[in-house]
């Protein structure tokens, strides 16, 4: 397959601007309002799924040059070749999305507040997995909390 017509440099301000307008959505969407589960289906949805488009073309178009995934040296040399390295950061802006997306939306159906929310986004989009972690942590600490109330 050709090399696409957009530059990588073009690819990656486009796909993190429009990962920014993602995580901008889920945090000016607190559950409860009537309009979040559309804006959530459009920043957990539809933008990853557009990034995914875009890092499958980056990878149809360029292959994997002479990099893998079996070894660091590999990836080092995978992630030397532009195209792959905005095909890389593609794919950490789709999955970090994806997984706040599913933060908020289980945030929301166990009644966390937004403000405790918006750490939390804001963890999972500077370091995904550890806002991912907080998440898990908090969630425990949240639903034990009314059973130790009940308790006292």
């Amino acid at each position: 397959m050709p090399p696409l017509p957009i530059t990588p440099d073009a690819l990656f301000s486009a796909g993190s601007a429009l990962a920014m307008s993602g995580w901008l959505a889920l945090a000016l969407s607190p559950a409860g309002r009537s309009w979040a589960p559309a804006v959530r289906r459009y920043a957990g949805r539809v933008v990853p799924l557009l990034l995914a488009v875009a890092y499958v073309a980056l990878f149809a178009s360029n292959g994997m040059g002479d990099g893998g995934y079996d070894s660091v040296a590999a990836v080092q040399r995978l992630l030397a070749q532009p195209a792959l390295l905005v095909a890389g950061w593609l794919h950490y802006l789709a999955f970090d999305l994806f997984v706040g997306s599913w933060i908020a939306e289980h945030a929301g159906a166990l009644g966390l507040p937004h403000w405790l929310v918006l750490p939390l986004l804001a963890l999972t989009f500077l370091f995904g997995p550890a806002g991912l972690l907080a998440f898990a942590l908090l969630r425990k600490f949240w639903r034990q909390r009314p059973a130790q109330a009940m308790a006292l």
